[in-house]
């Protein structure tokens, strides 16, 4: 996407309107930050105690779902999904959360492309097949010694 004129000292504008000055580092820098920040509605970001009251709102909702993430991480349910839903939340009003959420998204991508490269997939194969190998053995030598017996069923022979 081209968003500016390639010559120094020339302002560039977004697709959104917001401007980005200078060259280089600064301009990255911008495109970086660009769509960060509140995104509470235009009537309650003019008010300081409404935008105050806005964003601990929106705080506590975001702790109570993360929260609630947390806690299905060692019961069943969808805990990091859930995690990153609060992450999300908070990202619409807190630009530290955003910054997380981006760089996690980031990581996802990276590791997603990684786990699609060919040796990675082929030695993750491999180890599963040997695993797989391991515990039939395990189970076969389990099954000739005490046959289709429940371990806990098993009398002292």
């Amino acid at each position: 996407m081209n968003t500016g004129s390639d010559q120094p000292g020339r302002v560039a504008t977004g697709s959104d309107g917001a401007t980005m000055e200078g060259t280089g580092k600064e301009a990255d820098e911008g495109r970086d930050r660009q769509g960060l920040g509140s995104r509470a509605p235009e009537f309650v970001r003019s008010r300081r105690a409404l935008h105050l009251s806005w964003q601990v709102g929106v705080f506590v909702v975001g702790l109570a779902v993360v929260a609630a993430g947390v806690v299905m991480l060692p019961l069943p349910g969808p805990g990091w999904v859930v995690i990153f839903g609060g992450m999300a939340i908070w990202a619409t009003e807190f630009v530290w959360a955003q910054l997380v959420l981006r760089w996690t998204k980031r990581k996802v991508t990276e590791a997603a492309q990684k786990a699609l490269d060919p040796e990675v997939r082929r030695r993750n194969i491999i180890l599963t097949v040997t695993g797989l190998v391991i515990a039939a053995v395990l189970v076969g030598i389990y099954v000739w010694k005490f046959g289709l017996v429940m371990p806990w069923s098993i009398h002292r022979q």
